[in-house]
């Protein structure tokens, strides 16, 4: 999970960008179509509604397309994805020749000028944002040099068909509101889109690694199972042999140490795979063993990790505890929640439990500084800095620039699990300085943030669940 947090600290949403996004396949197909309505429009104009065009200009500019579309594919592959240098060029020689064919019939005033969105939008959706930037630019230009600039379109007999300037402005006007806000809206919903996709990644990626640290664990587990009785008789043998050959001290050195190295390679295996047992009668384990799990990574890094049962840390041993599933979404989201709160607590977190006939809950609270109050609806969405930015969080991790992925990797596992979270602060209490500082840290109450999360009993602890009960031999579970 570290691992996954640092990496993903690199990214910011600002700066996403979506490289080769877009096949050459489909900017083709596009303006195919483009230029089949850009006939199908110059022929009903000029035959059926008698508009005199300019047909040989008007043609040529179609033409440009239609060269552009058959060099592109000659020369690249149809499934060539493009880069992002390649992708603008490509819109803004769209744009371009959009423009020129609106100069030529009628500039604003004719109704295909909205046409000029699609470039835009397209941008918006598959470019960063300075390219997108560029694109729009030249598009918002374009239209307001064809407010002074085009040629009025004309009948056979010679009228002239011209809009008033008043809905000559109110075209242009409309055109630009339409380019900015349908840029900025498909791209804000392009970006959440891709940043949710890649922290679901994120989130697939932790709980695949936590699922394979389990499954070695296992292996570990059972091999050390195995290799018990060999490593046992090959100890056992060797201490008889130390005992009859104790007047042959150059064959009682090989002896002790065949001896030793058998006993150093069952602690070995103890030591590895005491962590990963895959035992049928470990797949569900008390609230208490469950929580100890998750929050042991994250015991020795400085903090103070208080667990508790209704407020007293004594209470762990309890035996009507609830048993709940030691699934790795369970574990991993937990364990998500303890090492956020362990970052930017101060001195203490604390991890309280709370059961009844309905429900299980857990909250963890520490005494940093808390979420930030304008990121409150936020919290757990991917990408968010979820921490004030003050002088003491610095002080606590001045490097520290978070993201708030790692909540939403522990909101998402454990919702799966039917959980529902709630993040906040910690009320301020009215109590002196001094009165807090005589406070045990096993009854104090958190400062800073809080993060509650809360089971429907009945979801999580199936009491008739097989599991639940003795299943015979250990079983591996191979990665």
């Amino acid at each position: 999970m570290n691992a996954v947090s640092s990496s993903s600290n690199s990214l910011t949403v600002s700066s996403i960008s979506r490289p080769n996004w877009v096949r050459l396949r489909t900017l083709v197909a596009l303006r195919w179509l483009a230029i089949g309505g850009q006939i199908s429009a110059i022929l009903i104009a000029s035959t059926v509604l008698g508009i005199n065009l300019r047909l040989d200009l008007c043609g040529l500019a179609i033409a440009a397309s239609i060269v552009f579309n058959i060099v592109a594919l000659l020369s690249y592959p149809a499934n060539k994805r493009l880069n992002e240098v390649s992708v603008t060029l490509t819109l803004l020689f769209d744009v371009t020749q959009l423009i020129i064919l609106l100069y030529l019939t009628g500039g604003l005033s004719n109704p295909f000028s909205l046409l000029l969105l699609a470039p835009v939008t397209i941008s918006a959706t598959a470019l960063t944002l300075a390219s997108t930037l560029i694109v729009g630019t030249v598009a918002i230009g374009a239209i307001t040099i064809l407010v002074f600039n085009y040629e009025p379109l004309n009948l056979m007999d010679g009228t002239v068909i011209e809009l008033p300037t008043l809905l000559i402005a109110g075209m242009w006007s409309s055109l630009v509101i339409g380019i900015v806000f349908l840029a900025g809206y498909a791209r804000r919903i392009t970006v959440d889109n891709l940043s949710m996709s890649q922290a679901l990644y994120a989130t697939q990626m932790a709980l695949a690694r936590e699922q394979q640290l389990t499954a070695l664990g296992g292996v570990v587990a059972a091999a050390a199972h195995e290799l018990g009785t060999p490593l046992a008789t090959i100890k056992l043998v060797s201490t008889e042999l130390a005992e009859e050959l104790t007047d042959r001290t150059d064959l009682l050195e090989d002896v002790n140490l065949i001896k030793s190295q058998s006993e150093r390679c069952r602690d070995i295996l103890r030591d590895m795979g005491s962590g990963g047992r895959d035992d049928a009668l470990l797949r569900h384990a008390p609230l208490s063993a469950v929580i100890m799990e998750a929050a042991q990574p994250h015991l020795n890094r400085g903090k103070n990790v208080i667990v508790r049962i209704d407020g007293i840390a004594s209470n762990l041993e309890l035996p009507e505890q609830p048993l709940i599933p030691r699934h790795p979404e369970i574990v991993h989201g937990i364990r998500n929640l303890i090492q956020n709160a362990v970052d930017f607590a101060q001195q203490t977190v604390w991890v309280d439990m709370t059961w009844d006939e309905d429900t299980i809950s857990l909250t963890i609270g520490d005494d940093g500084a808390g979420f930030a109050p304008d990121l409150a609806g936020r919290l757990g969405e991917p990408y968010v800095g979820t921490r004030k930015r003050n002088t003491q969080k610095d002080t606590i991790r001045p490097d520290y620039d978070g993201m708030g992925l790692g909540l939403f990797i522990a909101k998402t596992l454990l919702e799966r699990t039917g959980a529902s979270l709630h993040f906040s602060n910690a009320p301020a209490l009215d109590i002196d300085a001094s009165d807090r500082a005589q406070t045990p840290q096993e009854l104090a109450q958190p400062s800073g943030a809080i993060v509650e999360v809360n089971w429907e009993r009945d979801g999580l602890v199936n009491e008739n669940d097989p599991t639940r009960e003795p299943l015979g031999q250990n079983e591996l579970n191979l990665p």
